[in-house]
Formats: C-alpha cells, structure tokens, sequence
C-alpha cells in the first residue's frame, strides 16, 4: 500500500492494537490520528455477535454482571477484524475496524444508553 489511511471503502484502517490486560483494555489508534481506549466490559457489553445483538436493532439484548470481565486473547480474522476472547469465555463476535472506530467515536453515548438499560431492567453491572 501507499501508505493509505483509509481501506477501499472509505474508512481508516487500523495502525495499531494493544491489548493492556492488567488494565482490562483494549487500545486502537488508527492511521488517521483517531485513538481509542475500549474498557473489555464495553466490548463485551456491546459485541457484534448475534448472541449479543440479535438478528435485528429490536432484538439487541442487554448483558448484565460484566463489570470485572478481562481479555484473553485477540486473534486477527483477515486485514478487516479481530476476533476477542474474554474470560467468560464469550469469543463470537468479530470485531470490524470499522465496529470499533465507530464505536470509538460514538463511546460515551453507547455506554450511557447501556447504563439506561441496566437500570431500566433493573439489571446490575455486578455478577
């Protein structure tokens, strides 16, 4: 590539993911100067597998008692995605650049709607 930011569809493309397990996070900066820094309850909470997000927005579900949950691992699923283990053992949602710069930019407003959810089911972030 000629150092390119974005892939073919317009979007940037990632320059680096690190995984701070101690902190229970995952870092992503990509090449057009946007950085991210995802807490693993977020990305477990809001998981683009269907177990998480249904098959449509009206069967979204609301994940309780993850408040401690970590990452294990990360595995790259060709150059569009990462596949994210937790200790809970969930690993079935795959991750797009695009899910997590979009998630990045929209992430205070994502985790207040989830804290409304909780509360509104009466749900705790606590196991």
């Amino acid at each position: 590539m000629s150092g390119e930011i974005y892939d073919q569809a317009g979007r940037p493309k990632p320059q680096e993911v690190r995984l701070k397990k101690s902190e229970k996070a995952l870092l992503v900066s990509f090449e057009d100067g946007h950085s991210f820094r995802f807490p693993a309850e977020l990305l477990r909470v809001e998981s683009p597998s269907a177990e998480v997000q249904g098959h449509g927005a009206s069967q979204k579900q609301t994940v309780s008692g993850r408040r401690h949950v970590g990452i294990m691992g990360l595995e790259p699923v060709g150059n569009y995605a990462i596949r994210i283990t937790f200790d809970d053992l969930h690993d079935t949602g795959l991750f797009s650049w695009a899910y997590l710069y979009e998630l990045g930019l929209n992430q205070e407003n994502v985790w207040e709607t989830y804290l409304d959810n909780l509360a509104r089911a009466g749900l705790s972030r606590d196991p």
